[in-house]
């Protein structure tokens, strides 16, 4: 047998996979949760106006210029924020300070998929906690039951891939009751009725990160940060690589964030098409979870989420389907403009004719 020069953990595990993305004609793409619209226009007039010159220094490596503004918009010092290359690079750094073999990591299920990876890579037992499916993936009322023992609880509010919600006040019962360090990751908040980051204020266990791939329309930039007691972000700063963030990146994020009228008119055009969309397939016989984010978690009549899957996919229309017991009942759909909803619903009743 050929000698294999990884950690036993590396070799075993399997990487994790993110969202295709096609290259097919005409196509409608559903599938990643990215903004339909594009960043606010303050990051076009912030580019054009970028001097190349500047690209022959390192950028800043703390990103100070982005932390104060996001301090200030959460009522927090810079010291309690941290930015990195993506909500990504937030958890690669939170995994790498709590997790080890024998400090394990508890997560939802299902979830985002690459936490179990993440805590593969660093030798750390995964403790996968069950939604249950039949209260649209409400939390187990032995949440924390079952998170005993872990040393990192990470929360995903608003849920992906199913889209929901938890209480908000049985949020803050967790952070005051789990022994260990609570992390919420809220990449769809901006989309969502209420957040966490009051608990990152309130308790000194907790990590509240965001990412700008979603509600700021900065996907392709790679931007994202967390807020916590000042202990928790100056340990993850120890394991930060040297100069995460890039000149680009810190520039045309902090432009971004500034436009806060900008970002709250997307949400909503976003809201309104979602709630739209939920009642048209309902009508149609699918089971949609109620959605606090970009996207819809939806079961079609015959719950056969594969087949739906690939019939769109004939089509041009791309959506997300996770094989599973439970998940591959289902299909995640990107809230997309008012025209791909449309192309997308006309393609769904085509296969799924009312009342049929």
């Amino acid at each position: 047998m050929k000698k294999s020069y990884f950690r036993p953990e590396i070799e075993a595990m399997k990487g994790y996979v993110p969202g295709e993305q096609p290259k097919l004609a005409n196509l409608v793409k559903l599938n990643t949760n990215e903004n339909p619209y594009p960043p606010s226009p303050r990051v076009r007039e912030v580019l054009a106006s970028f001097d190349y010159v500047q690209l022959h220094r390192y950028p800043d490596p703390l990103a100070d210029e982005l932390r104060d503004a996001i301090a200030a918009r959460n009522g927090v010092k810079r010291e309690n924020v941290i930015a990195g290359n993506g909500s990504d690079d937030i958890l690669t750094m939170t995994f790498r300070a709590f997790t080890a073999p024998d400090r394990p990591i508890a997560c939802l299920n299902p979830s985002y998929s690459l936490y179990p990876v993440l805590g593969r890579m660093q030798g750390a037992p995964v403790i996968r906690i069950d939604l249950d499916e039949a209260r649209d993936f409400a939390l187990p009322d032995n949440l924390l039951e079952q998170a005993e023992g872990a040393n990192l609880l990470i929360i995903t509010r608003p849920n992906a891939p199913t889209g929901n919600s938890f209480p908000l006040e049985t949020m803050r019962e967790v952070c005051r009751k789990f022994d260990g360090v609570v992390f919420f990751d809220e990449a769809y908040a901006d989309f969502a009725d209420d957040n966490c980051m009051e608990l990152a204020k309130e308790f000194d266990n907790v990590l509240v990160s965001r990412t700008f791939s979603k509600s700021f329309a900065l996907a392709g930039l790679r931007l994202g940060y967390a807020v916590g007691a000042a202990a928790l972000i100056d340990g993850l700063f120890k394991l930060k690589d040297s100069y995460n963030l890039n000149r680009f990146t810190q520039t045309l994020g902090l432009a971004a964030y500034l436009d806060e009228p900008y970002l709250h008119e997307c949400c909503a055009r976003v809201r309104v098409e979602r709630e739209r969309l939920t009642g048209e397939l309902r009508e149609l016989g699918f089971r949609v979870v109620p959605s606090s984010t970009n996207f819809l978690f939806a079961s079609p009549p015959d719950q056969d989420g594969e087949s739906y899957f690939r019939k769109l996919r004939s089509e041009a229309v791309i959506v997300r389907y996770f094989p599973g017991e439970v998940t591959g009942k289902y299909v995640r759909i990107t809230i997309g403009t008012p025209e791909e909803m449309h192309r997308l619903l006309e393609v769904t009743r085509r296969f799924y004719p009312a009342g049929a």
